[in-house]
């Protein structure tokens, strides 16, 4: 399939404007050094090659089986996987997408059907503000910073979302790998307390939750607190950032029970099922990250970040530690004469394509020149050689 032609308009010193950061993703794929999308694009590790070698037995597999249990084998695994056993307990109410977009594009339906206002975190991942304002949603920022402190998260809400309708999370967050689950759960029960105490919906996209496990820590029972709490929410996750599986992935959306049938309703008027073979597959590398602790992909992660650190911070660029190790890392711009546009345009100059911050911040964009996202699950000698092109990139700049 041809790709469509680019419809970003150009400057005059030739920095691209584009619309969004898929539009630079798909771009970036035409690069040598594409460190633009947190797809993983890493080579699979022994014992997932061998599930490779298997591919043959699994298609075979997934004809003998039913879809139902396709489907409960891999909501089982990646759930316990997760720890988070009290989602298990209400399995029948656990849809399963093809991505994540979908599951945000079912819950932005709800949201316009019932004329809701809502709150999204910045900076975040863009495309779940567009989602959102192309179904005419009113949204309003919520600052990260808000929930940086559990003693002030209350106060906070009741300043800046009391008259939301809902509020949307990103746990851990992308770009900043920024988590309320980082050290305890006491700003996220917070969160649940303002919520309750005021009957908002809590949206909760939980999609780079599996790097929480893969950098070494653990999630508490998220759907616990949730269900015990008696709080409204919708809370989505992922397998399509976590693996090396070519894009086939499934997403899961569960909501409470209040908002369970309305939610049902719009994904069966989206779609039937997820490919069993597809699922068949994603649970095989489910139960490989559970036989290995996630090492195939945690220690892949953390000797590329150990690159980009080695390499890019100093001069130029100065690494932002964050809470959760994710799939990425975010950098500031320490140049308050460079922009993050301008970084990015300098550096495709040597073929290097990084996403410049001003998406990932939705409604301060200017906040956002001053980062750059750089990709990490990326093949280890690709990775090592853009940085060294990178390296010598931002040396010409000094």
């Amino acid at each position: 399939m041809n790709m469509p032609a680019s419809t970003a308009l150009t400057d005059a010193s030739g920095v691209s404007h584009k619309e969004d950061i898929t539009q630079h993703e798909i771009d970036a794929l035409k690069t040598e050094f594409n460190l633009a999308d947190a797809h993983t694009h890493q080579k699979q590790s022994p014992s997932q090659r061998d599930i490779v070698s298997s591919l043959p037995d699994i298609w075979y597999q997934s004809e003998q089986h039913t879809q139902f249990e396709a489907e409960r084998a891999f909501i089982q695994a990646f759930y316990t996987l997760h720890g988070q056993h009290t989602a298990l307990e209400r399995i029948d109410h656990i849809y399963l997408v093809y991505a994540a977009s979908i599951g945000m594009q079912i819950t932005a339906t709800y949201l316009m059907k019932h004329r809701m206002r809502v709150g999204l975190i910045e900076p975040c991942f863009d495309n779940l503000h567009d989602l959102m304002k192309h179904a005419q949603i009113p949204l309003f920022p919520l600052d990260e910073s808000l929930f940086h402190d559990a003693a002030t998260v209350y106060d906070n809400l009741m300043k800046h979302a009391l008259t939301l309708d809902a509020i949307v999370l990103v746990d851990p967050n992308n770009p900043t790998g920024f988590s309320q689950f980082a050290r305890d759960s006491k700003s996220f029960l917070e969160v649940v307390r303002f919520c309750c105490d005021f009957n908002k919906i809590l949206i909760l996209d939980f999609c780079f939750a599996a790097f929480m496990l893969a950098s070494g820590g653990r999630r508490p029972d998220v759907y616990r607190i949730l269900e015990n709490s008696g709080v409204r929410y919708i809370a989505m996750e992922d397998t399509g950032k976590t693996w090396p599986l070519q894009d086939a992935k499934c997403a899961t959306l569960l909501a409470s029970r209040d908002l369970n049938d309305e939610i049902y309703n719009i994904v069966t008027s989206v779609l039937l099922n997820v490919s069993p073979f597809v699922l068949n597959i994603v649970t095989r590398y489910v139960l490989d990250s559970q036989q290995d602790g996630f090492a195939s992909v945690g220690d892949l992660l953390q000797r590329n970040r150990t690159r980009a650190i080695t390499h890019l911070d100093k001069g130029i660029l100065r690494y932002q530690t964050p809470l959760i190790r994710t799939s990425v890392a975010w950098f500031e711009i320490t140049d308050p004469a460079l922009s993050a546009d301008q970084l990015q345009h300098c550096l495709l100059q040597s073929r290097i394509y990084v996403l410049p911050g001003k998406y990932f911040f939705w409604k301060h964009p200017a906040r956002g020149q001053r980062f750059i996202r750089v990709a990490l699950a990326r093949d280890e000698t690709l990775f090592q050689n853009a940085m060294y092109a990178m390296e010598d990139a931002l040396h010409e700049l000094q």
